[in-house]
């Protein structure tokens, strides 16, 4: 089963970015090309029956499966940044953090007007970053037609805070 390959091969490392966080560190996936290609192909077969115009991936490793997905399916693959990091004209969204608040941006341009966009990351936490995608994409003229992660924390409850965007929104293994 895909998922049990996931979580098995998934890495935890503790204390990290802080003490207390059992970080879920997905880098030891890339060793293993086979699960990659298992991991697009599962994608693909969860979003079949969505019409999407293109992917938007998330800095940085929202770019990893975002990019190869969007390959697959054969649709524009767009970045979503933090503030500062893209060159051309920019739009901006800034959330708030726990502590503070952060920027994302996208270029200008890059969602025309009535396409439906998913939003792609490798984890769903509190989902204010990937709620900031939704919004970036709606100021374009976008439809957000869904939200796919690869690991999903669920006693943080993110994906509640995305349904008011789409109905469409899953990982391919929760916590």
């Amino acid at each position: 089963m895909l998922e049990q390959k996931i979580k098995n091969t998934i890495r935890d490392v503790p204390d990290f970015p802080k003490p207390g966080i059992l970080f879920k560190d997905i880098t030891p996936i890339l060793h293993n090309q086979e699960l990659c290609n298992e991991i697009v192909s599962e994608f693909a077969t969860k979003l079949s029956f969505k019409k999407i115009d293109a992917i938007v991936g998330i800095e940085s490793r929202g770019f990893l499966f975002g990019f190869a997905l969007a390959n697959k399916l054969n649709i524009p693959f767009i970045l979503i940044r933090k503030s500062g990091k893209l060159p051309y004209k920019t739009i901006s969204y800034e959330y708030s953090l726990e502590y503070g608040t952060a920027k994302v941006e996208m270029q200008i341009n890059e969602i025309k007007k009535g396409w439906n966009v998913l939003v792609h990351d490798d984890l769903l936490a509190t989902g204010g970053t990937a709620e900031a995608a939704a919004q970036l994409i709606k100021m374009q003229e976008g439809t957000v037609a869904g939200f796919a992660f690869v690991v999903g924390l669920e006693f943080l409850k993110g994906k509640e805070k995305l349904k008011q965007y789409s109905d469409t929104v899953f990982s391919l293994v929760n916590y």
